[in-house]
């Protein structure tokens, strides 16, 4: 019997959100499309009704991650924009030990370099929307301001280099700084 449109849409959610949460903590290189089966819950075979590669499905995992992340911060922010909010979820503990889906901007910054276009292009969509997050101007279709742009590179960067640490203390120095830093001028 064949799968309701309905059945393989969510077939295909579950693999993209058990995708988002392996690569955001692993990468790419270190996620295989069996590892990705299995935390949904699904098997590989099942995978080639939805996707025609690991790459397709990377690329697409990118957009699921940070739909998950800003879902979590408007629900934080009662979806009222409140920039203290997004930096404070944004520049956390939490979101820096991988508590839940991360924000791929930070986490998968190296990996996407190395990737084909169609990754890339995933990844700098979710870059211009979290711009147009923090930056109200932009989001009602303005020019990105230079602010903005500075204000995103502090968060991503912070949080990527407080992942990479493996001294607990002075991670959490640099995330309160680049909190610091973005939350001065607002």
């Amino acid at each position: 019997m064949p799968w309701s449109p309905e059945q393989k849409q969510q077939s295909r959610e579950r693999i993209l959100a058990s995708a988002a949460k392996l690569f955001t903590r692993q990468g790419f290189d270190h996620v295989g499309i069996n590892e990705v089966m299995v935390d949904a819950g699904m098997t590989r075979g099942a995978f080639y009704a939805h996707f025609s590669s690991k790459a397709e499905l990377y690329a697409e995992s990118i957009g699921t991650a940070a739909r998950a992340a800003h879902s979590r911060a408007r629900e934080a922010m009662n979806d009222e924009f409140d920039l203290d909010t997004v930096v404070r979820g944004y520049l956390s503990e939490a979101h820096r030990s991988g508590e839940q889906i991360n924000c791929p901007l930070a986490l998968l910054i190296t990996d996407i370099g190395q990737r084909d276009d169609k990754v890339r292009e995933a990844y700098t969509r979710v870059f211009r929307g979290f711009v147009g997050l923090i930056d109200e101007n932009s989001a009602k279709g303005e020019a990105i301001s230079q602010e903005a742009l500075q204000k995103a590179v502090l968060m991503v960067g912070g949080l990527a280099i407080s992942r990479a640490l493996n001294d607990d203390q002075l991670a959490a120095q640099l995330l309160d700084a680049c909190r610091g830093g973005v939350l001065k001028n607002s």
